[in-house]
């Protein structure tokens, strides 16, 4: 479906291009969604922000998770998913505790002692560079709306179908440009290049596109 998470961002960015005259506040989550919010940012010539937040992941991968940190410290947890597993109280401890240290320390590197702009009546389109389980894009909303903003709108290039039904549900608005379903669903099958976006390489768009950049003019093509 998309080249890379550039690609995708400009398609996104056409999709969206209804709101881009309502001054809406572009956050990314790191790492993946911030090339394809990026590419917004160029193609809008307007600045972007992040919203962090992690999975909590299962013991035995990192990928998989059963629950999510927010950049306002809140926690979402899966209760149905931690009696699946079998997991013990010391294992979800852990793992919470592991997802709300990288929150902490990806808030202090991406955002340093800048502070969160207001956001109290505000629209805020929020990217990702996809939705699989949708659990990271949860608590990003919730802690949206605990900052009072008039609406969120949701903006993925790929997601599973029932994700986006259920993160439209919380959401204003979502704009998905590939639905799947099925059993077997991974975001990196709707690109044709994909790979881990490194932290430094969220620093460097962050300087190009971030607020206070002074340029968002450039291409788009981060990803």
């Amino acid at each position: 479906m998309f080249r890379e998470r550039a690609d995708a961002g400009e398609r996104l960015a056409e999709m969206l291009h209804h709101h881009r005259d309502l001054h809406p506040l572009l956050l990314a989550i790191p790492a993946g969604g911030v090339p394809v919010a990026a590419a917004i940012a160029a193609k809008w010539k307007q600045p972007l922000d992040v919203a962090v937040v992690s999975k909590i992941l299962l013991p035995w991968t990192t990928e998989a998770g059963y629950g999510a940190v927010a950049f306002d410290g809140s926690v979402w947890i899966d209760e149905q998913q931690v009696a699946r597993y079998g997991l013990s109280s010391a294992q979800v401890g852990q793992s919470t505790q592991n997802a709300i240290d990288k929150v902490s320390r990806r808030v202090e590197q991406f955002r340093g002692g800048r502070p969160f702009p207001e956001l109290a009546g505000r629209i805020v389109i929020i990217v990702d560079d996809g939705l699989a389980a949708g659990s990271t894009m949860r608590v990003a909303i919730s802690a949206l709306h605990r900052l009072a903003v008039e609406q969120v709108i949701v903006a993925v290039p790929t997601g599973h179908d029932q994700s986006v039904h259920l993160i439209a549900g919380l959401a204003t608005k979502v704009y998905c440009a590939n639905i799947r379903s099925g059993l077997s669903f991974a975001v990196a099958d709707a690109y044709q290049r994909w790979r881990d976006i490194e932290e430094q390489e969220v620093m460097e768009i962050l300087a190009r596109y971030g607020p206070g950049s002074g340029s968002t003019c450039g291409s788009g093509d981060s990803g």
